[in-house]
């Protein structure tokens, strides 16, 4: 099978890359470069690597029509990045998603998307937790820097279901595994545990999350695009099992095995207080199941960064 990544450098694409180069596939991956390194893309797997900006149009017009599938996964990411600069992150988004849609000539296309859509009716008190796909979605302040990537999101689904409407849309639920970068709360925890903070600050202590390990959120990927119930389809890329921020803090801790003073300090603002998908939908579409336990995850992801500050 012939598969196009885009974004294949980033956390998501490079582990999906990696996954599919393993099973035989022939893979392709586009990618700036501007996250993801490109000696790590290339130094072990038998693909082709391509370095492109995908916001210019040109970079789509030198790419062959040979593909089985397309993965989208490019984009800014992260808080940081999005309170730093909301509108870098609405003009990749969504011009790099606006080109491929134009380019496409009927290619099976899998869009990435987030859980942040779901922010603003949470916040709210007006869509459950766990939370189904079918839900209304709300922003909160379309001027908060915050909301910039849940807007340039939203906007990419509408463009994808009217443009290609057999694409599936996999909503992303706090994945997390090694190289995932330093901003995210496992990598940050694990950093500053490693590190001997103490008193040990700890924001958001009583906030919950599902966490998905990368490996099950690629399988999720990959049965998705194989299941051909999911075609059209907006459906949640997740765990479905909530855990609580100082629960985690404190698992990783014992990792590091440490016993600091612990600082409990509120949630930054904008921080939604619950994230959690129902993966019904996607369980009946594919059969997945989460196969890697929190506490395997984490020690994996742990050892990853522990490994890399050394």
């Amino acid at each position: 099978m012939r598969v196009l990544v885009l974004g294949g450098a980033g956390f998501i694409g490079l582990h999906l890359t990696r996954r599919l180069a393993e099973e035989g596939h022939a893979v392709t991956v586009v990618d700036d470069f501007s996250r993801g390194r490109r000696d790590e893309a290339v130094a072990t797997l038998p693909i082709e690597v391509l370095s492109a900006d995908l916001t210019d149009p040109a970079a789509y017009a030198a790419l062959p029509h040979r593909w089985d599938q397309v993965y989208m996964l490019a984009a800014v990411v992260g808080v940081r990045n999005v309170e730093a600069d909301p509108a870098r992150v609405m003009r990749v988004n969504t011009l790099a998603l606006m080109h491929l849609l134009d380019w496409l000539d009927g290619e099976p296309l899998f869009f990435a998307s987030t859980s942040e859509a779901y922010a603003g009716g949470v916040g709210a008190g007006l869509v459950p937790v766990p939370t189904p796909e079918n839900v209304p979605l709300v922003i909160e302040d379309i001027g908060a820097h915050r909301f910039a990537y849940a807007v340039s999101k939203l906007w990419g689904e509408a463009a994808v279901r009217h443009t290609a409407p057999h694409a599936v849309i996999g909503r992303f639920h706090n994945v997390y595994g090694p190289r995932m970068g330093a901003d995210h709360v496992i990598p940050e925890l694990s950093l500053r545990a490693v590190r001997g903070e103490d008193p040990f600050l700890l924001y958001g202590s009583d906030q919950t999350r599902a966490f998905c390990y990368v490996d099950d959120a690629v399988d999720a990927m990959i049965r998705l695009m194989g299941a051909p119930g999911a075609a059209g389809r907006i459906v949640h890329i997740g765990a479905g099992v909530e855990t609580n921020i100082g629960d985690l803090a404190k698992l990783i801790l014992r990792m590091a095995g440490m016993s600091p003073q612990l600082d409990p300090r509120p949630a930054p603002p904008g921080a939604v207080a619950r994230r959690c998908p129902d993966i019904t939908l996607l369980r009946e579409l594919t059969g997945f199941e989460p196969r890697v336990p929190l506490e395997e995850g984490v020690r994996r992801t742990f050892d990853w960064y522990r490994e890399w500050w050394s």
